[in-house]
């Protein structure tokens, strides 16, 4: 491990001998001489910061590129590999999102699943995959931190956070209106506008639309289906948010923020041999337009969450105490047609498969509490504090049925489950200038987890079975940033976070409910943040590796169509990220990102099932009384892609009088990445790219802009995810979007 860490160093030291290199750009043209791109301040380390301060690897999206990628439709699961070693993807549809960094996530598509990568809106913690979905609006910022994370955000963020800040009230009027109108029947409205009432209380609504026509045909012929129209892809989005901000006096401030969301819509679309045996491409079975389902009644999904917060904050003079209590409440229900096909198709039918599947929640019900108090010095003397506790605990009702996969409206099996959360801690951390080029970090963070759980099957072959596990842990980090010049730091990390226990109990399909010991992570970077060439362009690189114990998997499906959690022996990651952006004259600005992560399962007896004889598995068989096993030591993790790049070209042409032209294309790229813990021919995706184009004109003086926008306009079809039960069943990226959007800011 020494030796690749020294190895990925030496590559990070290289660049950072390049970029100090004064003499590596010729002098700007006269007429770009003055652009300089923009410092980005951040708030990832709980606190307003230069990004080029912060010891450690964070990207920051800004709103424009949130824009672009939302213009067609598009939710969360679009930020994938749009930041170095962020991966996005879903097997849930729109509402419950998985987050991977640096190859560390956690395929489980259960609402109870537990994941290593934090997502915090608005200083709330939103630990349940159900919440991590609500829909971008009206955002300021979105920052990935990469790396452990636990001092300052706790449980659960070994792997990293996705950390977004909303736009907040002002003293100033002002605001915004889009819509956009494209294929597909798609119109997305967004809207946010500040309102000052009074010198001390301040108003900022916000509110989101976004909407899609059916465009996918059930040619099945349901009983359930249109036998004239569209059946499936279809969604209705639409969130608001109000802040309210009061400051009485200089030193009180507080912040309350209401929101709501009511989203419905087709869930994940899945498509029965699409795949080939012996092949990872998508054959002639495959139509983006058209399914075949006997089952699932379309694929429905419903989901409804609201949320308050309050944040107030006192400023004593040499500190200033902040508190944060939020609440966050959710119910959904939907169905699905799993096997992806029809079981009772005759024989050599492209939709046939080998039995349905059909699975729902009738209900769910999420309560998600957490207590926040810390105590942070003010000022710029050499020395920097922050003190805290924090607490969180959740009840979650899941009601999920089973029924018999070919229309029957009555479930076949109905299961009652209750998880009850909770977690406490208290944290500090501090920084220390021991000289004008020297800053020191540290952090400690003591945290009490606890879990538990209830299954019952209500109907159906009785069960009732109960869970409960619990941990104590310590997470901390140092941390050291050394400012070679006004142009150039360089920083060091060494930190250890981790994942609390799990339980997953899938008691539809089976009499067992496993769990999973809690999961280390001991990481250690190396990277260097800077500007180059006066300014015009910004060059941030980082080598790192980590080291997992008790990493926590769920091997998912099989020919049993079983989860199961399971605890590896050891867990290795180690890779390079490099992302910037430059100005390159003449109107055009180029910026991207790309990651290299290499990840390893390190336990010599770990076994799993796998898809059975549909599929071509290259990981040794073990045979296991009258089953087959898989030995997956070695494997990459799942979700993992070695390779992630991004890249947007921007153009502005000025006309005078405040007007310009503009035009920007971005693209993405991931490459070589299992679906599953096991490797097979089918499984492991090769490249999957898309691009997106964007041109109009704008006024900053009228505040108006129009603009034309194409997303995936190659229209590839990318393998994200797959259904193993012995059958070749896999869901693919959104289609093909295109239309006009019109702004107007105020």
């Amino acid at each position: 491990m020494n030796r690749r860490l020294g190895a990925l160093a030496c590559s990070v030291s290289g660049l950072a001998l390049l970029v100090s290199t004064p003499a590596l750009a010729q002098s700007p043209a006269p007429s770009d001489a003055a652009y300089t791109v923009e410092d980005l301040v951040v708030t990832a380390q709980r606190r307003s910061e230069n990004i080029r301060d912060v010891p450690f690897a964070v990207t920051a999206v800004n709103q424009e590129t949130m824009a672009e990628v939302a213009a067609g439709g598009g939710d969360i699961l679009s930020m994938s590999a749009r930041v170095p070693s962020l991966q996005v993807e879903s097997s849930n549809g729109r509402y419950a999102p998985r987050f991977y960094i640096r190859g560390l996530g956690n395929v489980d598509f259960d609402f109870n699943a537990s994941q290593p990568v934090s997502v915090v809106l608005d200083d709330v913690v939103l630990e349940n995959v159900f919440l991590k979905g609500f829909p971008l609006f009206d955002v300021q910022q979105l920052e990935v931190l990469r790396g452990p994370q636990g001092t300052l955000f706790g449980r659960n963020t070994p792997a990293g956070v996705v950390k977004i800040d909303t736009a907040k009230p002002s003293q100033q009027f002002g605001g915004f209106a889009s819509l956009a109108y494209g294929n597909l029947g798609s119109v997305r409205g967004e809207g946010g506008m500040t309102m000052p009432l009074t010198e001390t209380v301040q108003v900022r609504v916000s509110g989101l639309w976004n909407h899609r026509d059916d465009w996918v045909d059930n040619a099945y012929n349901a009983p359930f289906a249109d036998p004239n129209g569209k059946d499936l892809g279809n969604f209705d989005d639409v969130a608001g948010r109000i802040h309210i901000a009061w400051t009485p006096t200089d030193r009180l401030s507080a912040l309350l923020t209401l929101q709501a969301r009511d989203y419905e819509g087709t869930g994940t679309m899945n498509r029965a041999n699409v795949l080939t045996k012996g092949s990872n491409e998508l054959n002639a079975n495959f139509d983006r337009e058209k399914v075949y389902y006997d089952g699932g009644r379309n694929n429905f999904q419903k989901q409804n969450t609201t949320s308050q917060a309050l944040q107030v904050a006192y400023d004593f003079g040499p500190a200033t105490l902040t508190g944060v209590v939020a609440s966050y409440q959710g119910k959904s229900s939907g169905n699905g047609d799993i096997d992806g096909g029809v079981a009772s198709a005759p024989a050599g039918a492209p939709f046939k498969t080998p039995f349905n599947s059909e699975t729902g929640t009738l209900n769910s019900d999420l309560l998600q509490n957490t207590y926040e108090l810390r105590l942070a010095s003010n000022g710029d003397g050499p020395l920097g504090w922050q003190v805290g506790a924090f607490y969180w605990d959740e009840r979650f009702n899941l009601i999920s049925a089973t029924f018999n996969g070919t229309g029957g409206m009555l479930p076949t099996i109905i299961t009652d489950v209750v998880q009850r959360s909770e977690s406490w801690s208290l944290f500090g951390q501090g920084h220390y200038e021991v000289t004008d080029a020297l800053k020191l970090t540290a952090g400690l963070r003591y945290t009490d987890d606890s879990r538990n759980f209830r299954g019952q099957r209500v109907l159906g072959p009785a069960l009732d079975v109960t869970k409960k596990v619990g941990d104590e842990q310590l997470s901390w980090d140092v941390s050291a940033l050394y400012e070679v010049n006004d142009e150039l730091n360089l920083f060091a990390r060494v930190a250890q976070g981790y994942r609390g226990p799990s339980i997953q109990g899938r008691i539809a399909t089976s009499n067992v409910v496993t769990t999973a010991d809690s999961e280390t992570v001991m990481s250690y970077e190396v990277g260097l943040k800077s500007r180059l060439w006066e300014g015009r362009a910004r060059l941030n690189a980082t080598a790192y590796i980590y080291e997992v114990s008790d990493p926590q998997f769920t091997a998912i499906g099989g020919e049993g169509n079983f989860n199961q959690l399971i605890n590896a022996d050891k867990g290795e990651g180690y890779g390079v990220e490099i992302d910037g952006d430059v100005y390159l004259g003449a109107g055009f600005s180029l910026a991207g990102g790309f990651a290299w992560n290499h990840t390893e399962i390190k336990d010599n007896n770990l076994l799993v099932a796998f898809c059975g004889a549909n599929c071509t598995v290259t990981d040794p068989i073990v045979n296991v009384g009258t089953t087959r096993r898989a030995n997956i030591d070695g494997n990459p993790f799942p979700q993992a892609p070695e390779y992630t790049a991004n890249l947007t070209l921007n153009y502005v042409h000025s006309l005078g009088n405040g007007a310009e032209l503009f035009a920007s294309t971005d693209w993405v790229m991931q490459k070589n990445f299992n679906l599953f813990l096991y490797e097979s021919v089918e499984f492991q995706q090769d490249t999957a790219f898309e691009g997106g184009l964007r041109a109009g004109w704008r006024s900053a003086d009228l505040g108006l802009e129009a603009a034309a926008y194409v997303r995936n306009i190659t229209d590839e079809a990318n393998v994200i995810g797959a259904i193993d039960f012995n059958n070749l069943t896999a869901f693919v990226n959104e289609p093909r979007t295109y239309g006009v959007q019109l702004t107007k800011r105020f």
